[in-house]
């Protein structure tokens, strides 16, 4: 049947064009710019400033680290590469390093070229296992998912089913570490575990290198990646304005690693300095390079200030 319009029409078609533009207007994204991690357009379509090169799992005849993929959540892609360090008797026994890699919680990948090569070098020179946690990305998976991806793998990996895990892991010596972004999240993998009674694993330490902390003031990529935060202050990112959870970390040692060019400096210090004064019991550190800049590390890992970065942290797992 046709439909003829008529004057008396006119204020529905209105009414109707109305509503179309107010859903409109309602799902209209605001854009928005995170140099250099990412943008996004009005339309809501988001473009990452950095392409993360990929590289497989490999074995390093030289120095006989091995590593592979597993994947943990399926449903929620979410894995983890493994290394493992040269073996020289039947079940030998290795600390265990949860790895966080880095990247504002919005780029980069276990799996990444950068973190691959360091990672390699950080097992061969430790002798640790290490799993390295691949989480869910932002914006596209918002904060608080980064932390729940690593502590689901944490307790994957704490059951020991994982045959690398299961022969060569010493479940007594597990420790948790990361860089910029990956450093916040070890941190409250940390402070998840001290309260939680269930975590089998018996954590003994964390580094956390060049770590990503609040400072008290306004940070619009985390206000914008974390939409349901406490604020400011909230305890996941400015763990310094709470001084209490501090001092009930149940690990016995802590190193906290910056640089002298470091954005983030003056954080890693205020973190370090709270605890040292939260009355936390355990042995702490802090490690400072002079004249080099945020996760510089990974930038340059043959440089001479690397290599004194990373022989800091190999003591510290030793």
């Amino acid at each position: 049947m046709a439909l003829h319009f008529t004057h008396l029409h006119f204020p529905i078609i209105f009414l109707i064009i109305t509503i179309c533009l107010c859903i409109s207007s309602t799902f209209a994204v605001k854009p928005q710019n995170f140099y250099p991690f990412f943008k996004v357009d009005a339309d809501g379509i988001i473009h990452r400033y950095q392409h993360i090169k990929l590289v497989p799992p490999s074995n390093n005849p030289k120095t006989g680290v091995q590593s592979k993929d597993v994947t943990i959540l399926p449903q929620k892609n979410v894995s983890a590469r493994l290394y493992l360090p040269k073996i020289s008797r039947k079940n030998q026994k290795f600390p265990l390093l949860f790895y966080i890699h880095g990247g504002g919680f919005c780029t980069q990948s276990a799996f990444s070229s950068m973190y691959d090569s360091y990672l390699h070098k950080l097992t061969s020179e430790a002798n640790v296992i290490i799993v390295s946690i691949d989480y869910r990305l932002a914006p596209e998976h918002l904060i608080p998912a980064c932390y729940d991806d690593s502590w689901a793998v944490m307790n994957w990996a704490a059951q020991g089913t994982e045959p690398w895990l299961k022969i060569h892991a010493n479940f007594s010596r597990v420790f948790s570490a990361g860089d910029s972004a990956g450093a916040n999240i070890a941190h409250n993998l940390m402070v998840r575990a001290s309260e939680e009674s269930h975590f089998v694993a018996s954590l003994v330490g964390m580094a956390l290198i060049d770590p990503y902390f609040g400072n008290g003031k306004p940070d619009s990529l985390w206000t914008y990646l974390c939409p349901k935060s406490n604020g400011i202050n909230d305890s996941r990112f400015n763990p310094a304005a709470h001084r209490s959870m501090l001092s009930e970390l149940k690990c016995s040692k802590i190193l906290v690693c910056t640089a002298g060019k470091d954005f983030l400096r003056d954080r890693a210090w205020t973190y370090y300095m709270t605890l040292k004064k939260s009355g936390w019991k355990g042995e702490l550190g802090i490690k400072e390079i002079e004249g080099e800049g945020h996760v510089f590390h990974l930038f340059n890992q043959t440089s001479e200030k690397a290599k004194v970065l990373m022989k800091s942290i190999v003591h510290f797992f030793a």
